[in-house]
């Protein structure tokens, strides 16, 4: 069968044309039909509401305090998992890849059985007054539980495909780790890094299940958007429909904006190695 060539070094098989094309039609349909749901007429006025407002800002926030947070955590753990070759690793990996399969109410029960106020270290936290379930903080370990996944097996996966050979040959000539980690792998890996921020960004932004049986819905400190969204289903379907669109534009800016400037980044990279 003839095959479509995109440039003189890849043939893409004709027959992959019709699963991709329904896979495609498939993600884009019910986003398509939902702009169809859409009280044009209203929206502006359903999406500046004060409770639609606060909500957003909200989820704004935590979403960029949970991103820091799994770049914080997440990014010595990827280095773990790629580099080093403990028994131990598989359990950790799995243990990793827990949120994504798991229920998010799942993992938010999970989260007050260890922060709530009888929880494993809740009780200790609320004799020091450190009060952490059904507020802001809540929020955002909720997210941060379930987006790190997205940015650690992003930055891994490049690390193992990148492979070490860099980094031997900078030890070679007598870098330390530390300057070999960030004259050599950070640059590397920034394109993956930028990827799984985004990722994480993203899925935190949407994140619902976790954050209401962690953090419960209280409006300007717990309640996001997607939370907004579930309450205004009953109150005012038009206003849930109005939010739900904002909330896809707002997700679909973001992974373009990030991806535009990675698939450039790597572009770049390509075009300047010594085979091409």
């Amino acid at each position: 069968m003839p095959a479509l060539r995109r440039d003189p070094g890849l043939a893409v098989p004709r027959w992959l044309l019709l699963p991709a094309a329904l896979g495609f039609a498939f993600v884009a349909g019910p986003l398509f039909a939902l702009t169809g749901a859409v009280d044009w007429s209203r929206l502006l006025t359903l999406v500046s509401a004060p409770a639609s407002r606060d909500a957003l800002a909200l989820s704004l926030r935590t979403a960029v305090a949970s991103t820091a947070l799994c770049v914080l955590l997440g990014v010595p753990m990827a280095v773990l998992l790629a580099r080093l070759r403990w028994r131990v690793l598989p359990v950790l990996r799995a243990m990793v890849l827990l949120p994504l399969v798991l229920p998010p109410v799942v993992g938010g029960l999970a989260l007050l059985s260890l922060f709530g106020r009888y929880g494993l270290l809740g009780r200790q936290l609320e004799a020091a007054g450190i009060r952490i379930a059904f507020s802001t903080t809540a929020v955002v370990l909720a997210q941060t539980f379930v987006a790190l996944p997205f940015l650690v097996i992003t930055l891994e996966g490049a690390m193992r495909t990148a492979g070490d050979r860099y980094e031997r040959i900078a030890a070679t000539l007598g870098a330390g780790p530390a300057t070999v980690w960030w004259r050599i792998s950070v640059p590397l890996l920034r394109p993956a890094l930028v990827s799984g921020a985004v990722l994480s960004f993203a899925r935190a932004l949407g994140e619902f299940g976790a954050t209401l049986t962690f953090a419960g819905s209280l409006r300007g400190r717990t309640r996001t958007l997607p939370l907004e969204i579930y309450l205004q289903r009953e109150n005012d379907p038009d206003a849930a429909v109005a939010l739900s669109l904002l909330l896809v534009l707002l997700a679909v800016l973001i992974v373009l904006v990030a991806y535009r400037r990675v698939g450039g980044t790597r572009e770049r990279e390509w075009a300047g190695t010594p085979w091409r």
